[in-house]
């Protein structure tokens, strides 16, 4: 096996490279922090209702498999993944501002999904990014992922302090505020390849798509993540409901992400294979999903939350470690864009399903969650050999391997 098919665990990336890319990871889920728990209590602050809400947080995970795949290949092709984080982030900025203005459902839709175009994008490009630095630079995932999952928590409980401080149809000027902090770090973002040093041409990229391997990979983790749908979208609404105040919400998400934050930073010691790590955060999600949808006290949703390090965080490092593996290195930006539209394509459909379902059968949208939790597990189980072994004769980083 390649020693590039791993994930190192020693750091020899320069020091200036690595923290930039820590504060912008920091950024890029700093936004995500404060739209997770509150953007959908901004909408109903404003009067727009459940079956639109559902509608419009959909938007983010359909251009995850309509327009995001053609960004990070572009993006790749032009070898220009940074400046391609530049300009999503001054979108996204943008966009965000601009909402703030709406009070329409059709108009906030439209808006949010020209924001969701440069938005949902730049988790990927940063992704691929970081794995490019992984395999020139010696940088560890995990470890380096985690200042996102951390600026989320901080994110989250901002967001808490503002929603008991402000009034709630003025919490989406908070993500427009967490967007700018981007911006900023974007500048600080180090050039990935060596002055004067021309990368190789890539190779066809259709290649990927016809391994089934990475399919599997793909589709596996699609479901798995997607199965978060009902909680990204409803989460909240449903605690406030509940009759929990905004510092509670916020703790809520903060416990999750902070078990999230456990497993990135225990990475280098995990002795799982990818696609174990995977199965367990599937069977994690079955469970998670069918206790949530009983609407369990406050005592239960404690360690409920507590299964997010698993359910996210177990998943994401067996998936990332499965692409490391899979996908030749200098596609590997290409790779995270069909990876992150599958599960858009998942995501979008659950959310848009979830926000039915949800008007008329409550908490037992978290049953379909449970199933599709559980048919990704499937789909590693089947596939677990394959995963987990090297692809004979395709080194996953030979530049002359097919993309």
């Amino acid at each position: 096996m390649s020693p590039e098919s791993q994930i190192p665990t020693r750091t020899r990336a320069p020091k200036r490279f690595a923290a930039g890319l820590a504060v912008f990871y920091a950024t890029v889920f700093g936004i995500v922090g404060a739209y997770l728990p509150f953007f959908t209590v901004w909408l109903k602050a404003i009067g727009i209702e459940a079956s639109w809400i559902g509608v419009i947080v959909a938007a983010p995970s359909i251009t995850r498999f309509t327009v995001l795949p053609f960004v990070t290949a572009a993006a790749e092709r032009h070898h220009a993944l940074r400046a391609a984080l530049v300009i999503t982030a001054i979108v996204t900025t943008l966009g965000f501002i601009c909402l703030g203005l709406l009070r329409g459902p059709l108009a906030i839709l439209a808006v949010f999904v020209v924001t969701a175009c440069a938005w949902t994008p730049m988790v990927p490009l940063t992704d691929g990014y970081a794995l490019k630095a992984v395999t020139r630079f010696g940088l560890n995932y995990g470890p380096l992922r985690l200042w996102g999952s951390a600026a989320f928590v901080v994110g989250a409980l901002v967001s808490g302090v503002l929603s008991d401080l402000i009034a709630p149809e003025h919490l989406i000027w908070v993500i427009a505020a967490a967007a700018g902090l981007c911006v900023i770090a974007a500048f600080g973002l180090q050039p990935l390849d060596a002055p004067g040093v021309r990368p190789a041409a890539p190779a066809r990229p259709v290649r990927l798509l016809r391994n089934p391997a990475f399919l599997a990979i793909i589709i596996a983790a699609g479901l798995i993540q997607g199965s978060h749908a009902a909680y990204y979208t409803f989460g909240s609404i449903v605690w406030q409901a509940a009759g929990y105040g905004g510092m509670t919400i916020a703790s809520l998400w903060i416990l999750g992400v902070l078990a999230e934050i456990v497993v990135f930073a225990l990475s280098p010691r995990l002795t799982l294979s990818p696609a174990l790590m995977m199965l367990g955060g599937a069977l994690s999600a079955v469970l998670r999903w069918l206790i949530t949808a009983q609407d369990p006290p406050l005592a239960i949703l404690v360690p409920v939350q507590l299964l997010h390090g698993l359910t996210f965080g177990l998943t994401q490092l067996g998936t990332m470690g499965l692409l490391v593996r899979h996908a030749p290195g200098h596609v590997i930006a290409r790779a995270q864009g069909y990876f992150v539209a599958c599960s858009g394509l998942a995501m979008s459909g659950a959310a848009m399903l979830s926000g039915l379902l949800f008007a008329r059968y409550g908490l037992a949208v978290y049953d379909l969650m449970a199933v599709m939790a559980l048919t990704g597990a499937a789909v590693v189980a089947v596939w677990r050999r394959r995963l987990d072994a090297q692809p004979a004769g395709d080194q996953p980083h030979n530049e002359r391997s097919g993309g």
